[in-house]
């Protein structure tokens, strides 16, 4: 028998599966704009490794909170759900400061100057801090730690790889641009 958390925990993992599916329709979009515009792509091979990982990582949240008979864990299921909701305001942010130069895969467009708006004001890749915090909170919302451990430790290997590959393929140009600013922990410029 379901319970009504469990119910509640598989619509928003219901809703999270029709937003990658929006965001990949955006992403595809987008990376025809790029690749019209002259865009040069790098990194397709973590790229088809990055897809299925993120795919697995949506049924294995479902997998162990129905398979291992997770409850939900109260307070601590509460914060993980606003650090989820706080990961997907991040993520937002982040693509709508982008417009149409986001998307999923590493396209470089040449001759196009760097985001330095938005949430890029206070760190160079704030969606990867979304995903972070969303692959180590979501799980936690119905306490599928095993999920939310497993995940985050493959998901810090992919971004050892993926971010080394993107700042690559972003340049002398990005590197100037970035230079003071933080990865990962938001730093707020004083003044």
């Amino acid at each position: 028998m379901v319970t009504s958390t469990q119910a509640l925990f598989l619509g928003f993992m219901a809703a999270l599966v029709v937003e990658r599916l929006v965001e990949l329709v955006l992403s595809n979009r987008n990376a025809a704009r790029a690749f019209a515009r002259g865009g040069v792509e790098t990194g397709q091979r973590h790229y088809r490794f990055m897809v299925v990982f993120h795919t697995l990582f949506l049924v294995a949240c479902v997998a162990e909170v129905f398979g291992l008979r997770r409850g939900f864990p109260g307070a601590w299921g509460w914060a993980a759900l606003a650090g989820a909701v706080l990961a997907q305001g991040l993520r937002y942010w982040a693509i709508a400061t982008l417009g149409d130069r986001w998307n999923s895969r590493i396209i470089v467009v040449p001759g196009l100057a760097p985001v330095t708006g938005g949430p890029y004001r206070f760190l160079r890749h704030p969606n990867y801090v979304a995903v972070v915090l969303e692959l180590a909170c979501v799980p936690l919302i119905h306490g599928a730690w095993w999920t939310a451990l497993v995940f985050s430790v493959g998901n810090a290997a992919l971004l050892y790889v993926r971010i080394r590959a993107e700042e690559a393929a972003l340049g002398e140009v990005y590197a100037q641009a970035f230079s003071h600013r933080p990865r990962f922990i938001p730093e707020v410029p004083r003044g």
